[in-house]
């Protein structure tokens, strides 16, 4: 016994993931926010061998309002009251410091994934929808900046929907690239993936707004599990590269509950270059 005990201890941590308990409870009436959203991911990763499961903090004032102006920080509070006791602004807070967690393990050049919720790519610098409210990505990498570890980035958005937020604070910033590809099925997908990989310059870190609701079996009907694992993996051999190995994922989108912890592990794994 006190032999396979050891021998478990030495199997190497191949992603770590980002998330906390209370992410379980519905915080609002959006999909989501829904009941059952984040079950199939906490379990198959939970079980998953050599996957660890590290629990965020929420953010500071300060972390969020690197991406969002004082308006928008105070209206999501006084919104966040109304929802079920408080618990929607905590739980933002928990989605964009677990993103921050998850941005700082991806620097060491230590693949990891933020299974976070709520989603944020919709949330601009004073404003928000989609059922986002934070923007995850965007407060992710300004922590990395602000701290000096980071000076460019490049942010895969392969959400069903066009993050309008990551657009709005992170657009136009000198060394930051956003890309949303937009094409049918997966052969077209992820040629595309791969030709936009192939033009980019060397960045610092590469990121993925990690939208599952383009699944063939979720709203955008487009993409096989498998098509996510090589996506994965594409980043991987884009972070080993260009960016020495720092790559992650924060979750957004993605609404078949039940498939949704096959989708995130199967990323996961590409994540790997598995």
């Amino acid at each position: 016994m006190a032999n396979r005990e050891k021998w478990k201890w030495c199997i190497p941590i191949r992603v770590k993931i980002i998330y906390h308990p209370l992410m379980l409870q519905p915080y609002d009436s959006t999909p989501a926010g829904a009941p059952g959203r984040l079950e199939s991911a906490v379990e198959i990763l939970s079980k998953a061998t050599g996957y660890e499961l590290l629990t965020s903090e929420p953010a500071t004032d300060e972390q969020i309002l690197r991406a969002h102006g004082p308006n928008h920080l105070e209206s999501v509070k006084s919104d966040g009251e109304f929802m079920r006791g408080g618990l929607l602004f905590e739980m933002a807070a928990l989605a964009a410091g677990g993103a921050i967690l998850t941005g700082h393990i991806a620097a060491r050049g230590e693949p990891a994934f933020g299974l976070i919720r709520p989603p944020g790519h919709h949330a601009s610098r004073n404003s928000y929808w989609g059922f986002c409210y934070h923007n995850n990505i965007a407060i992710s990498l300004l922590d990395l900046e602000n701290k000096g570890i980071i000076k460019s980035a490049f942010v895969l958005d392969f959400d069903l929907h066009i993050g309008d937020g990551n657009i709005d604070i992170l657009g136009g910033k000198p060394g930051y690239i956003i890309s949303n590809p937009r094409s049918q099925g997966d052969d077209a997908y992820l040629a595309e993936v791969g030709q936009i990989l192939d033009a980019a310059p060397d960045v610092d870190i590469i990121v993925a707004s990690a939208g599952f609701d383009q699944y063939e079996n979720d709203w955008g009907g487009n993409l096989s599990t498998d098509a996510f694992r090589q996506i994965g993996k594409m980043m991987h051999d884009f972070a080993m590269e260009r960016c020495e190995g720092r790559r992650y994922g924060l979750l957004e989108g993605g609404y078949n509950f039940q498939d949704l912890g096959t989708n995130v592990y199967a990323f996961c794994e590409g994540l790997q270059g598995r």
